[in-house]
């Protein structure tokens, strides 16, 4: 399914301007793409900036924060491998949420980063969440659902994704 207004300018052969439906089914997924972008970057930025954060303990510690939710996770293993390195998890998932954060808000390789927030998501869900009830009280679930329309979709329009592929098209 091509469309003249996807591979670039309005006038060549069998190029149209596209209509509003056209138009808003084209940037549908721009305000979910933005949101969580700049939720997950924040998320990051916050955890580095936080004084004590990747600390094996202490009040506010990622060490401390693991220990507490231990006993009632999905997956208690995942939280005992996470205690191994409270500080290298801590990091993990704080550099993980940046780069989620830059590759889906600029659209660089948008399923990879949107698939690396479902597992992101996904992960603390099975750990930090999943005490949560009823179940829908937890926060990391809707997340992980937000991401799944991005693995789908990536990021059709303002994205370094989509600069790409005109390119590719371009010199074709």
């Amino acid at each position: 399914m091509t469309h003249g207004y996807r591979t670039g300018g309005y006038g060549g052969l069998g190029d149209r301007r596209p209509g509003k439906r056209e138009l808003a089914a084209t940037h549908a997924l721009l305000p979910l793409r933005i949101f969580l972008a700049v939720t997950f970057f924040y998320a990051g930025i916050d955890k580095i900036t936080q004084g004590g954060f990747f600390a094996a303990t202490g009040s506010g510690s990622v060490g401390e924060l693991m220990r507490g939710v231990r006993d009632s996770a999905a997956i208690p293993a995942l939280v005992d491998l996470a205690l191994k390195s409270p500080a290298g998890f801590g990091y993990a998932i704080a550099l993980g949420e940046l780069a989620v954060g830059l590759g889906v808000l600029f659209g660089l390789l948008t399923r990879i980063a949107a698939l690396g927030g479902a597992l992101i998501s996904l992960s603390l869900w099975l750990t930090m969440s999943w005490q949560a009830t009823p179940y829908y009280y937890g926060n990391d679930l809707p997340y992980l659902m937000a991401w799944l329309p991005l693995v789908l979709a990536g990021a059709p329009s303002f994205s370094l994704d989509a600069l790409l592929a005109d390119r590719r098209r371009r010199m074709r």
